[in-house]
């Protein structure tokens, strides 16, 4: 089969996919241009541009019937995306793009097409964060029945922590780790009922003309909103390496987030926390984007746990 025009696979999607899902992922790429083709058929789109891509999924700009513009998002089958069209059903547009259709066993949604431009690129400091802080109250509204609970993977992810302190010979003070098994055992368990993007960061906001800013990829889980502060907090950590005063630029961050998306700044705080534990074990297993190997992976590395540690004093002291 030749691939339809405008949707051919982004090399380095399909590196990716193989590489981190192995046969299973070849499989599904071999399957891909079908599935594409067949959801265009049915939901009644021309391709309308290039092929671009996150990391689990495809994004085909396309065009309805009548001339709408809107894209394909077909993402490799997996758990952590289940409950992302849910997420968008129950914003209903409300600073999310729109969700026209969707199909679950091919992990496919057609959305509304936002801009490719991201808060990231455009905007920084201050109004950068005070924007993601606004579109998390937005996002904020009573969560379907059926989304995953943060209070069920809070006892998972205390013994990940635990674990991983272990694991890299205890790289952090106790009271680091068990500062983040407490938030995620207290905090996890709260606002049950609130729905959350679960992984709100600059990248993850596009620019759009129904409203400025929209937010795209949810995990979609329900519990505690200030759980996405540690997500933003993360996506900025590279700013912080050239700060005067990293307690204050920190600081900063985490009280024009809370004081925009309306947060109690001890809980952002602790949240922030807990990301930042998590990514010091993530980072030693995985290395991080702009670093796998080398000198640059232990100075960064070594940067993390200098924030984590930071962040679990900055804690105490507003406890």
């Amino acid at each position: 089969m030749t691939l339809t025009p405008g949707t051919g696979i982004p090399e380095e999607f399909a590196r990716g996919t193989v590489e981190r899902e192995g046969e299973r992922g070849a499989a599904w790429l071999a399957e891909l241009p079908w599935i594409v083709e067949e959801l265009l058929e049915r939901w009644g789109c021309v391709p309308d541009g290039a092929v671009r891509h996150g990391g689990v999924g495809v994004i085909v700009p396309v065009r309805r019937v009548g001339g709408e513009a809107a894209v394909l998002k077909v993402s490799f089958p997996h758990p952590g995306n289940d409950h992302e069209p849910d997420a968008f059903e129950a914003w209903g547009g409300r600073g999310a793009v729109l969700l026209h259709e969707r199909d679950d066993d091919r992990y496919a949604m057609l959305l509304e097409r936002a801009g490719t431009a991201t808060l990231a690129e455009l905007v920084d400091g201050d109004e950068a964060v005070a924007i993601a802080g606004r579109l998390s109250r937005r996002l904020a509204v009573p969560a379907p029945p059926a989304l995953p609970r943060l209070a069920a993977r809070a006892e998972r992810w205390a013994e990940e922590l635990r674990a991983g302190s272990a694991e890299f010979g205890y790289p952090l003070p106790g009271r680091v780790v068990d500062a983040a098994v407490a938030t995620v055992t207290e905090l996890g368990r709260d606002r049950s009922d609130t729905l959350i993007h679960g992984d709100l960061h600059a990248g993850n906001i596009l620019t759009a003309e129904r409203e400025p800013w929209l937010a795209v990829d949810p995990k979609g889980w329900a519990g505690d909103p200030a759980y996405d502060a540690g997500t933003l907090l993360k996506s900025r950590a590279m700013t912080f390496l050239g700060a005067d005063d990293l307690s204050k630029a920190v600081l900063r961050v985490i009280h024009v987030y809370a004081d925009a998306a309306e947060l109690d700044r001890e809980r952002v705080l602790r949240w922030a926390q807990f990301h930042a534990v998590q990514t010091t074990f993530w980072g030693r297993r995985n290395g991080f984007r702009i670093a796998r190997g080398g000198p640059a992976l232990d100075q960064l590395t070594a940067f993390a746990d200098h924030l984590a540690v930071l962040l679990t004093e900055l804690a105490g002291r507003s406890a």
